[in-house]
């Protein structure tokens, strides 16, 4: 039996946070569907209205007329149910990797919040067996590629889907079976789709926005690493904690600027007397770093306001008002808000890669760390000549934030006319999401390559005497110790990286409340 760390996640009326989403995503919470009798009749009204219209012949896009461009050609009623299984068929061209089951829990998540806000014309019974899925964790197989995130997205929720029709394959206990065969071991009887429900399923935003949370969090993360991590340079490299005074910070006060400039007064005891300076004024790396970093903190809450919204809206079209019997046509699956969140969190985190970037690069130098061993090197003098410490990891941080920064390029902007000019402008939003987690991978592994420099540069100073350490780095440097002894002979340290980035992506640190 999975036993869970958080409170159940409830999908129904009640908005949920990106929060919710993402422990899901980790296996961390049960899944529940709201279940009292007026819930379910506010649901099962759609398909009961979207059933008397079709008794009337009532002309419904994507019911009883064909897709996209061809809402023109009329659909008749012997063929009506025979649509729901050709859209999903034809959109089966997914290509590139397949989604992580993570980001696969993530999607179901999502789709099935859109669909619980009782206006997609979609049966209690989808909603029951899509929250299966999650219960039992069964994971679609969901190519990476083939959404211009405007019709929704199309082509990777088919997989969805599919999958809940007993067609195509999933990922199950660590397999990839058929869907066919893993309904049978649970005893469940695949979905025969109503009308509309096809639709429902697969044109949304389910796939960018479940995508976006992930980021969010990680984002979130690493905002509070970055700023330990300078407080570790600031240390290492003897510099001016003066720079983060509060009064200074009063006078241009920025919420998300304060807030940095007080954790780094937190982590660096600013009230603390402080040792005779090498420079009157840091770089700006260290200067400016709530700046920088500042712009984050203040953009997270407006990112934050996107993403919940589009999580709790319906997002796919046809929408279905039973309640006033009426069919509304319009374009709510239309990903512009999330493509706007991702393609400025890639700005965002591509700063924070290019901060930690030349910290680390002042860190190695030997004319500007203030008299740190070049390259950071811990090894004696009498080998000293033939160890080089962090200079390849210093390159390879380098690589690292210029691909970050060529990935700051909005992808919204890239908008492609699509299927006969139906979809003539599109919002690339699931690119973007895409683009964004690849940013914060990518800033990740520059944070962990400075951070183990930073480390490695406070742990010279202790060497050489420096005694007045302030308490949170010295404490942080401890829990560092324990997986990342100091480099004195060169060795290879791909396998601490990657130890490190391990560490970031589990928010293993506490950093800041």
């Amino acid at each position: 039996m999975t036993t869970y760390l958080a409170e159940p996640v409830v999908f129904g009326e009640q908005p949920l946070s990106i929060e919710q989403i993402n422990v899901l995503s980790q296996r961390r919470a049960q899944a529940l569907l709201q279940d009292d009798a007026a819930y379910r009749e506010m649901i099962d009204k759609g398909p009961r209205f979207l059933d008397t219209l079709l008794d009337k012949e009532g002309v419904i896009y994507g019911v009883t007329t064909g897709y996209g461009d061809s809402c023109v050609v009329a659909v008749p009623l012997h063929q009506v149910e025979a649509l729901p299984r050709h859209l999903y068929t034809f959109h089966g061209c997914g290509l590139g990797r397949l989604l992580d089951e993570a980001s696969t829990r993530a999607v179901l998540a999502v789709r099935l919040q859109s669909l619980c806000q009782g206006v997609s014309g979609v049966r209690m019974e989808l909603l029951e067996r899509l929250r299966a899925f999650l219960a039992h964790d069964v994971l679609p197989l969901i190519p990476e590629e083939g959404s211009v995130g405007a019709s929704g997205d199309l082509t990777p929720l088919s997989y969805v889907a599919a999958t809940l029709s007993g067609e195509r394959e999933v990922l199950y206990r660590g397999e990839q079976r058929s869907a066919a065969e893993v309904h049978a071991e649970l005893g469940w009887t695949p979905l025969t789709l109503r009308p509309k429900e096809a639709l429902a399923l697969m044109n949304g935003t389910a796939v960018m926005t479940a995508l976006a949370c992930l980021a969010f969090s990680r984002a979130e993360y690493l905002l509070k690493l970055a700023t330990r991590i300078t407080a570790l340079n600031v240390v290492a490299l003897e510099g001016n904690p003066e720079h983060f005074d509060e009064r200074l910070f009063a006078a241009k006060p920025h919420p998300g600027q304060m807030q940095v400039a007080a954790w780094l007064r937190q982590d660096l005891a600013i009230d603390a007397p402080t040792a005779p300076l090498h420079r009157l004024q840091d770089r700006y790396s260290l200067r400016c770093a709530p700046h920088v970093l500042g712009v984050m903190a203040d953009s997270l809450g407006l990112l934050r306001q996107f993403i919940e919204t589009e999580l709790n809206s319906a997002n796919d079209n046809p929408l279905i008002d039973a309640e006033a019997e009426r069919v509304l046509h319009g374009g709510h699956f239309y990903g512009g808000h999330i493509a706007f969140a991702m393609d400025s969190l890639k700005n965002l985190v591509g700063n924070v890669a290019d901060l930690l970037d030349r910290q680390l690069a002042l860190l190695v130098d030997s004319r500007y760390n203030h008299g740190l061993p070049s390259n950071l090197s811990g090894a004696p003098s009498v080998s000293a000549m033939i160890n080089h410490g962090f200079k390849a990891v210093q390159i390879g941080a380098s690589a690292w934030t210029a691909e970050a920064l060529k990935n700051s390029m909005p992808a919204s902007v890239f908008s492609r006319s699509t299927e006969c000019h139906n979809q003539d402008k599109v919002s690339m939003g699931t690119i973007a999401a895409r683009d964004a987690l690849r940013s914060l991978e990518l800033t990740e592994q520059v944070a962990a390559a400075t951070l183990l420099a930073a480390n490695q540069g406070v742990w010279l100073r202790l060497r050489d005497g420096k005694s007045d350490i302030p308490a949170p780095v010295a404490a942080m440097r401890e829990q560092l110790s324990a997986d990342f002894p100091p480099v004195i002979e060169d060795r290879a340290l791909e396998g601490e990286l990657r130890l490190c980035l391990t560490r970031i992506r589990d928010q293993h640190w506490r950093l800041y409340a």
